[in-house]
């Protein structure tokens, strides 16, 4: 939903063993010294294809604050891809878009033991085995880059490695969700398309229009991301994607991860049992190679009261003035889960899959195993 997490106030993971002092018992014993002396050798692969960590009430401008590092370090997340582009606005989303690399890269400066920048597939496993919190920097929308394709390597020589073609409007790229048209994929589209596969970074479809997404899954030579969506067979909402979207996408070993929004339902507030269904879906069309976790929120917990109520309502009239509001945005509909609104919701989710039966090896895959694979498959050691 949200149009850039400049508002979201990201924060950074515990760091090495230092930071397990830090952090509950259960936590600690898993941040163990493993062998040549990994930190967190013994941590599983927690990746949130999109997300960060933070507060919704954080103020933007900042510094990271201890209590959204703790809930960090509770998170048990070894990565996430981190939105730092601006979204539906040419006039000012490339400044806006540098301001927040620049931010980011203030915090990785303050934070070195408790975060790091992920630019290959070298540096995931090190996020992992440090202890720290991989910031994947990414883009939810293609209009940072203007006319320029060649702003593509600008952005890369400053660490985006994920780049969404469309948000939820038209741009020069193609159609985004919200389209009447659905227009696709346009010529220039196709090769922003061909340059990110050449410069080894994954294209993401998660508000692109139903044609724009399966022509650019047509048009990659390499697999493609819906980072974070729904399944449009349980909620028929323009955010959600068809069987057919899908399966295009498992077809050419892409990913899916399944968001905690409110559009896992058509009406009214989502919960866990909604997350899994949406899950299992897409399991069942795509495979449990290909399918994960996108939760598009922040880590730390939302309490309700009365001033978020306000900010959220606010928030959601000044996208629909916007004209980049999604059906099923309302102000009575929060963008989180009411039984997933806790730090280690990944841990929880685990739990309930495997109540449902699920396998170990599975809900690895599910809760990171098979973002990362997709990640070092289309970065090809860059």
């Amino acid at each position: 939903m949200n149009a850039a997490f400049s508002r979201r106030n990201f924060l950074a993971m515990f760091g090495s063993v230092f930071a397990a002092a830090l952090l509950p018992a259960s936590i600690a014993r898993a941040v163990s010294i493993g062998k040549d002396g990994c930190p967190g050798a013994n941590l599983p692969t927690r990746i949130d294809s999109l997300g960060g960590p933070g507060s919704y009430t954080d103020d933007t401008s900042a510094p990271l604050s201890q209590e959204s590092l703790t809930d960090a370090a509770k998170s048990g997340l070894s990565a996430v891809n981190l939105t730092v582009s601006g979204v539906g606005s040419y006039a000012r989303n490339y400044d806006e878009t540098i301001k927040n690399i620049a931010y980011w890269n203030a915090q990785i400066a303050a934070h070195p033991d408790r975060l790091m920048q992920v630019r290959s597939a070298a540096d995931l496993e090190a996020a992992r085995c440090s202890g720290r919190l991989g910031l994947i920097y990414g883009f939810q929308d293609a209009t940072p880059m203007g006319e320029d394709l060649d702003r593509v390597d600008i952005f890369r020589d400053l660490g985006v490695r994920i780049f969404q073609l469309t948000y939820n409007r038209r741009n020069l790229v193609g159609d985004g969700c919200l389209e009447p048209g659905n227009a696709g994929l346009s010529a220039f589209g196709r090769k922003l398309v061909e340059k990110l596969n050449e410069r080894k970074a994954l294209v993401d479809l998660s508000h692109a229009g139903e044609r724009t997404t399966l022509e650019a899954i047509e048009a990659s030579k390499v697999p493609i991301a819906i980072s974070h969506t729904g399944c449009a067979a349980l909620a028929p909402l323009p955010r959600n994607k068809t069987d057919n979207e899908l399966k295009k996408l498992a077809d050419k070993g892409g990913y899916v991860g399944i968001y905690l929004m409110p559009f896992l339902r058509s009406k009214g507030q989502p919960m866990a049992t909604d997350l899994i269904a949406h899950l299992e879906h897409a399991i069942d069309i795509c495979g449990e190679d290909h399918v994960g976790i996108g939760s598009d929120g922040v880590i730390s917990p939302i309490a309700v009261t009365p001033e978020f109520k306000k900010k959220f309502a606010d928030e959601v009239n000044e996208r629909r003035k916007r004209g980049i509001s999604a059906p099923g945005e309302d102000p009575e509909v929060y963008t989180f889960i009411p039984d997933l609104n806790r730090a280690d919701r990944f841990a929880r989710i685990a739990e309930l899959l495997s109540a449902r039966k699920h396998s170990d090896a599975r809900i690895e895959k599910i809760l990171g195993g098979n973002f990362a694979r997709l990640l070092k498959d289309v970065w090809r050691d860059s």
